[in-house]
């Protein structure tokens, strides 16, 4: 019995050291369209509001495979400030994540083009194991004890980004600012072990870059980068979007793990935005897995032009 508690012990422990040494934050393929959820510090870059929601299925046919549904809305309030607000869930297996964050930004001018926006989220994390329905050889080990294991904790990001509106920005966002301390387990069962179960939300880096380059009348071309890092562990994801005539997109990412991610998306009367990424997995997973999707609605609330305010 002592024997296979340690042992269940140690499955736990490894299983919240790689949930809190990896990547721990959900991944998004179209990063470059619902920005405002990898640096808050997009909120107020321009001059009306917009709501963004992404919803995302991993690794499709492989069962407990992570799925991420991201709901924001952010804008400008006045000439230098910017609010932003997100809710969020990400699910994987029996483990899930949620929470709710307020942003404040507040905007530079370096000059008349280039301006500065740093900026803060609050809010709070939730993380939860579900117990029910794990096979477990003892199931009066005191670990299995209750339905889940839940814990909330604050969380908070920081963001900076330096650019010029509609052409390009460059920026630095560090998510899980406040290193907080997880425990899933009850304090007084993990001082009767030898095993250690302490474990933070590390900080991790995200760097974020695109460049909007009009090739004619009708076509733009936005190449976009983004840079993460946590625990000395890096990717980068690397964009390519075609625009034509503001309506309609395509384009393609691609991530130094291998994969490769196909995107497709509208814009519909200047105020709706309908966006599709498909993931080709790489060669490690690809017999396990067809891919996974990804959906991007969008809506934004730019002032009326005259031409709609004359119909």
């Amino acid at each position: 019995m002592k024997k296979m508690k340690k042992l269940t012990l140690l499955f736990v422990s490894i299983f919240m050291g790689s949930m809190l040494q990896a990547q721990q934050l959900p991944q998004l393929s179209q990063f470059m369209l619902n920005d405002f959820a990898v640096n808050p510090a997009i909120a107020g870059m321009n001059d009306y509001y917009q709501i963004k929601t992404s919803v995302r299925n991993q690794w499709v046919g492989i069962e407990d495979a992570p799925k991420t549904t991201l709901l924001s809305i952010y804008g400008k309030s006045s000439d230098h400030v910017g609010f932003g607000g997100s809710v969020f869930n990400d699910q994987v297996g029996p483990t899930s994540r949620a929470g709710a964050s307020l942003t404040y930004a507040y905007h530079l001018n370096f000059t008349d083009e280039v301006k500065m926006s740093m900026a803060l989220s609050g809010g709070f994390t939730q993380f939860k194991i579900d117990k029910v329905g794990w096979n477990t050889f003892h199931t009066d080990d005191p670990l299995m004890d209750g339905a889940e294991a839940v814990n909330l904790v604050p969380d908070a990001t920081f963001g900076l980004n330096i650019y010029e509106e509609d052409k390009w920005y460059l920026g630095i966002a560090v998510p899980q600012l406040l290193n907080s301390k997880l425990t899933l387990i009850d304090e007084d069962f993990v001082n009767n072990i030898s095993i250690d179960m302490d474990g933070s939300l590390s900080r991790h880096i995200y760097v974020m870059g695109m460049y909007n380059l009009e090739i004619d009348h009708y076509w733009d071309l936005q190449p976009s980068v983004l840079f993460k890092t946590v625990s000395n562990q890096n990717q980068i994801d690397m964009g390519l979007k075609t625009i034509y005539s503001d309506k309609f997109w395509m384009g393609m990412d691609y991530r130094t793990n291998g994969d490769i991610s196909a995107l497709l998306g509208f814009i519909i009367q200047e105020k709706f935005m309908i966006g599709y990424s498909y993931d080709i997995p790489n060669p490690d997973i690809s017999q396990y897995t067809s891919g996974s999707h990804e959906f991007m609605f969008g809506v934004t609330f730019r002032p009326s032009t005259q031409n709609q305010i004359m119909r």
